[in-house]
């Protein structure tokens, strides 16, 4: 799941036990990058289980969460071209990838997303190339 106003970049699915970046792309937008690849927007399926880092003081004042927080991917139902890619928080209060603050990290939650969600490690992904 990538925010449409990501479409302008390469794209591609996200993968277990990689570490994210929240980054703002030249467009303006916010979306998760990983290691130094900051023109790939890797996109988190709804439903994904994150440890979100690195969250600053005034996001945390904003939305009555701390610097860490376990998260769940959302999108939320809204029309036409508007942002959709959001985070639910422990507290429930729903928040767009817009609001936090970029340099968030992130990292899939340690459960068998292979599964659920269809993911991949990364050793998997080099024997699938084969």
């Amino acid at each position: 799941m990538c925010d449409y106003s990501l479409e302008l970049y390469r794209s591609r699915p996200a993968v277990k036990e990689e570490q994210y970046t929240l980054h703002r792309f030249p467009s303006g937008t916010m979306g998760f990058v990983s290691g130094v690849d900051c023109d790939t927007a890797v996109c988190m399926p709804a439903g994904a289980k994150l440890r979100l880092e690195g969250i600053n003081e005034t996001v945390q004042r904003a939305f009555a969460v701390g610097p860490t927080e376990e998260v769940a991917m959302i999108r939320l139902d809204v029309t036409g071209h508007a942002h959709r890619d959001a985070v639910r928080f422990a507290n429930g209060r729903e928040v767009l990838l817009q609001s936090l603050n970029a340099g968030v990290s992130a990292k899939l939650a340690p459960r068998d997303l292979d599964e659920v969600l269809g993911l991949k490690t990364p050793a998997t992904e080099l024997v699938d190339a084969d």
